[in-house]
């Protein structure tokens, strides 16, 4: 049986810690349970450490809101095991964009074959927090409570104290870490008086969820000024269940609750599908703003995803920048929780992700700026543009409508071991990891689902009898590494044509050659993964003190 995931309550029970007196401490204290929070949770639970969730509401989300996840999302939500959205999802990868009545041009943003996962999949929100919340209960290490309001924290230099208010009282609890991923008006930011800056766009636009049946492709179609529509663009995507989203620029002045009545809304829609019979679901106005905190950690308090950063809808980068922050926070804390990283690892998490957030700005920035421009000059260079994109590829590169989430690659991280040899293409450290097929155990497979979790060394294997790969046998003998300083390094075997087991190792066949392709690799290359499946160093030939070196490094533990 489906489950309505718009209607769903979550289930409240009284903390038992509103019956005694006593603070109880927990490790992580995530606040907030939208798909930032959840992401979280889990995560730091498969790694192995507990983790409360914090909510001051019972419901998922309402209406579609964020829908369109990227590739790297798809592939985190994966290696955490949940794998529903893109299950539920309508893939897509191609779009289209007009100016007035006349196609500019057309986009595929993959349009190479050999990935697991599409380049975007629309899904509801509600949908993807009603998944991650079943996956979140699946979890022997997450517990997650519903109305619990955090109201006050106080940080000192070994703790967070928190007070926590439900229908049956507060009560208060102390923690290692709290991590504030309680959205864009972040309550628990504003209790430490800490601020967001950046630029608010004058300008609201509506977004319309409708239910029709309709053979239309499956793309992202947007459109500059519109015959049907006098106010500017109009943007159309397919979600589950026959519902279309359609975004509407109104303009500043519009009043945004009279532009949600339905009267206003179904005009609209009517005069950009003519006659096609359509159900209205689901309607709001929103503005935008592109804002960031000075900085993600503030002691032993951290911040991800909308209370950390603010984007602009166009370029879909704000969900999954949040979801990106989840992977790249989870691990870390883990370590520093066992101890097998000092605190200090914790500050990359907030320079990596502050450098990923000017970047999405930078992007969402001139997204927004090409799609309202400010001065009549600019509005002449946009329309100059659209108009000569559609028959000069030159000017393509200059229409903007929104820049699509990719990952964000983290080439200044103090957590990289900068490269000794030459290595052509973009997997460089820093760099996400691309995915690629394999056959594995005598089974199709990819790559992506044999890294994660920890940190991989992948060595590309001619035959046994190369050096480095000898070097490798010797140092990940039966898989077991001998230097006790490696023994939370997985070991990889990438062969070509069937391979044997090597030495024990675990080997997979690049039956395609696209993982040796895409990685620039030649017999003896080696890769170090981290356990965000982010590549932080890579050699032309191994050699295990190097290996050594880049995992303290990368710990920041050397």
């Amino acid at each position: 049986m489906s489950i309505d995931y718009q209607t769903l309550a979550l289930p409240y029970a009284m903390p038992a810690e509103c019956r005694t007196a006593g603070v109880v401490h927990r490790p992580v204290v995530v606040v907030g349970g939208g798909p930032v929070g959840l992401t979280l949770a889990i995560d730091l639970a498969r790694y192995g450490s507990p983790v409360l969730l914090l909510d001051d509401d019972d419901k998922l989300s309402s209406g579609s809101r964020a829908i369109c996840f990227a590739k790297r999302t798809l592939e985190i939500w994966d290696r955490l095991g949940c794998k529903e959205p893109a299950r539920k999802g309508v893939s897509w990868k191609t779009g289209k964009v007009y100016f007035r009545d006349r196609l500019v041009y057309a986009f595929d943003l993959l349009p190479e074959a050999g990935h697991c996962h599409p380049a975007f999949v629309n899904v509801q929100q509600y949908y993807a927090e009603g998944f991650l919340y079943d996956h979140a209960l699946a979890q022997a290490g997450v517990e997650m409570r519903w109305k619990n309001k955090v109201t006050a924290v106080d940080v000192s230099d070994d703790a967070v104290l928190v007070t926590v208010e439900t229908p049956d009282g507060s009560y208060r609890l102390r923690c290692d870490y709290l991590v504030a991923c309680d959205g864009s008006r972040s309550p628990v930011r504003e209790m430490l008086a800490l601020k967001s800056s950046g630029q608010t766009f004058r300008d609201r636009f509506l977004i319309a969820d409708i239910r029709m049946h309709a053979d239309l492709p499956v793309e992202r179609r947007f459109w500059f000024d519109p015959p049907f529509h006098r106010h500017g663009s109009a943007l159309m995507h397919r979600q589950p269940d026959n519902v279309w989203r359609i975004d509407f620029q109104l303009g500043w002045d519009a009043d945004p609750i009279a532009e949600r009545q339905p009267e206003r809304v179904i005009p609209r829609v009517r005069a950009m599908l003519g006659d096609v019979p359509f159900e209205l679901v689901w309607c709001s106005v929103y503005t935008f703003s592109c804002t960031r905190m000075e900085h993600f950690r503030h002691g032993r308090i951290l911040f991800a995803g909308d209370a950390a950063h603010g984007v602009s809808p166009f370029g879909a980068r704000g969900a999954n920048s949040g979801i990106e922050d989840a992977d790249n926070l989870a691990w870390k804390l883990h370590y520093v929780l066992t101890g097998a990283a000092p605190d200090r690892l914790l500050d990359t998490y907030a320079s990596e992700r502050e450098r990923a957030a000017d970047e999405n700005i930078a992007h969402s920035t001139r997204s927004a700026d090409f799609l309202t421009p400010k001065t009549p000059m600019s509005r002449i260079f946009r329309d100059a543009v659209l108009s000569l994109a559609e028959d000069h590829p030159f000017a393509r590169r200059f229409v903007n409508s929104g820049r699509l989430s990719t990952a964000t690659t983290l080439t200044d991280s103090p957590l990289n071991t900068p490269d000794g040899e030459r290595f052509d293409g973009v997997m460089v450290p820093g760099a996400a990891a691309v995915d690629a097929p394999i056959i594995a155990g005598g089974a199709r497979d990819w790559l992506l689902h044999r890294l994660g979790g920890r940190f991989v060394a992948v060595h590309f294997a001619a035959d046994a009898a190369n050096d480095a790969t000898a070097r490798f046998m010797a140092t990940f003998a039966d898989g077991v590494p001998r230097d006790r300083s490696l023994r939370d390094i997985d070991p990889l075997v990438v062969a070509r044509s069937s391979p044997a087991p090597v030495a024990g190792l675990p080997v997979v066949d690049d039956f395609e050659g696209l993982v040796a392709k895409r990685y620039d690799a030649t017999a003896g290359t080696t890769y170090l993964f981290r356990p965000d499946q982010h590549v932080c160093a890579r050699w032309r030939n191994f050699d295990a003190t190097q290996l050594r070196v880049a995992v303290e490094r990368a710990t920041c533990t050397g």
